[in-house]
């Protein structure tokens, strides 16, 4: 098995247990709210958990077919769930502070801070290249290699 593989099937098994455990913690904010409702955040981070849990098997299908060099299947993989990763951890973090219902929304808050606008559209571009672009580099690697291109 690959680095890649070894990577992203580590990052699903966190990723699905931390949906999990987001799971009941959004059941908890449910149970005591009295609109019967969890934050915003604690449901995004619940559910994008479980997500990302199935789009990192994707990517170590994807990176074991790959026809790239173990390097490239590798960044590509990094690339893609350290920003899977970030973005939930975001998530969960917003959703203990309930600072936002919405974070890119204007003024940009992290608990009782004001966030610069360019950090917050800095990281999303990033955020946008790491993610497609890994998934692209293990998509046109594996489909080359089912397709015996």
């Amino acid at each position: 098995m690959s680095l890649a593989e070894k990577l992203c099937l580590s990052a699903a098994a966190l990723f699905f247990i931390t949906g999990l455990l987001t799971g009941v913690w959004k059941y908890a904010c449910i149970a005591r709210s009295p609109r019967a409702a969890a934050p915003r955040y604690v449901d995004i981070a619940h559910r994008s958990s479980l997500m990302y849990s199935f789009a990192a098997l994707l990517l170590a299908w994807l990176a074991r077919y790959s026809v790239y060099p173990d390097w490239l299947n590798t960044l590509a993989a990094a690339s893609a769930l350290s920003f899977f990763a970030l973005a939930i951890g975001t998530y969960i973090i917003h959703g203990i502070l309930r600072d936002t219902s919405n974070q890119l929304r204007k003024p940009h808050r992290l608990g009782t801070a004001s966030l610069p606008g360019w950090l917050i559209h800095g990281f999303m571009v990033a955020l946008i290249v790491a993610e497609i672009g890994g998934s692209l580099i293990l998509s046109t690697g594996a489909l080359t290699g089912i397709w015996n291109l």
